[in-house]
């Protein structure tokens, strides 16, 4: 008996030490910042940095306008709330926070593009668009002189031809709108001509971008054949967004 047992115990020595170099080779387990990735749908974080780079390398006048990275509802009954979208990778986990019309200021890492990272949404994409989007910069003051809104959208206008965004080729600028919370009332944009008079912009309910299903907003869409050429478009509160306008 007690031979029998001096060679299943040398049997199961054998055994193990056979298995110890794959054991030595075999993959660690992942890291937690990977295990605990948000669920839901995901885009190539290389596919979107590439989509970004470009307005960086762009070497035409863009000082008005700005670049966010957007997930927008693909239609009306869609809510933005409790959306979130995080950078996900080996080495890197970021909460991208996203504004009241889903803009996210986009990092560009070079190690989260050398991981392959993830750009994770935590719910169905299909229900989303994740896409580049381009607005006017706001000002501190919130005063802008009319010629320079309309250079702002000519700029937006430009590098989407620039990007080759087909939709754009024949189209044209034709104003700018800015965006508030649902239940503003009184609007907070006001044309100033040359005599100093201020006039308000009429509000609607819409999206913050004229192609966009929602969020819906209150919207005030100053249209540039509505208006003098010369004077400035002033608002009393900071719009959630600035959206150049085309027809």
């Amino acid at each position: 008996m007690n031979n029998l047992r001096l060679l299943l115990l040398a049997t199961l020595c054998a055994t193990l030490l056979a298995a110890l170099p794959a054991l030595a080779a075999a993959p660690a387990a992942p890291a937690a910042s990977e295990a605990a990735a948000p669920d839901g749908d995901w885009v190539s974080y290389r596919d979107a940095y590439r989509q970004m780079i470009r307005f960086d390398k762009y070497g035409k006048p863009k000082h008005l306008i700005q670049h966010h990275y957007q997930v927008a509802p693909r239609n009306g009954s869609v809510s933005l709330e409790g959306v979130r979208l995080t950078l996900v990778g080996p080495s890197t986990r970021l909460n991208m926070a996203l504004d009241a019309v889903g803009r996210a200021n986009f990092p560009l890492l070079k190690s989260a593009y050398d991981d392959n990272a993830r750009l994770v949404l935590n719910r169905k994409a299909d229900s989303y668009t994740l896409q580049p989007r381009i607005s006017i910069i706001p000002r501190a003051d919130g005063v802008y002189e009319a010629a320079d809104l309309q250079a702002a959208c000519d700029q937006a206008l430009n590098y989407f031809r620039y990007v080759g965004r087909s939709s754009m080729q024949d189209r044209k600028c034709v104003g700018v709108r800015f965006s508030y919370a649902p239940g503003t009332t009184d609007s907070p944009v006001r044309f100033r001509g040359a005599d100093q008079a201020q006039k308000e912009i009429a509000m609607t309910d819409g999206s913050a971008f004229p192609e966009d299903a929602a969020p819906l907003l209150r919207t005030a869409t100053y249209r540039f054949s509505e208006w003098p050429e010369k004077g400035q478009v002033v608002t009393q509160s900071a719009p959630i967004a600035i959206a150049p306008v085309f027809d």
